[in-house]
């Protein structure tokens, strides 16, 4: 058998234990799940924006104006020219 073998199957048998091992504690992998799900998007954040503008006829000028028009957190986004702006936006 080669080296290469040897360390190819050494990474598959630890990637399935470490697998496995996540599954044993499923409270923690489902906060985990809810954590992540619970975060908005610049998208999101941006479709907001545009609701409001919808109804007020004016740009927000603050993070808080949109907030009833989002499901999740967004306080790590604000707004910059009346788009959204932090994590993944362009």
């Amino acid at each position: 058998m080669h080296a290469s073998h040897i360390s190819v199957a050494a990474a598959v048998t630890l990637s399935i234990a470490a697998v496995c091992y996540s599954q044993f504690d499923p409270k923690a992998s489902e906060k985990q799940a809810r954590v992540v799900a619970d975060k908005a998007t610049c998208h999101t954040v941006d479709s907001a924006i545009v609701a409001y503008v919808g109804i007020h006829g004016t740009a927000p000028k603050a993070i808080s104006e949109i907030t009833g028009y989002v499901k999740g957190d967004i306080t790590a986004y604000r707004i910059v020219n009346g788009q959204a702006a932090g994590p993944g936006c362009s």
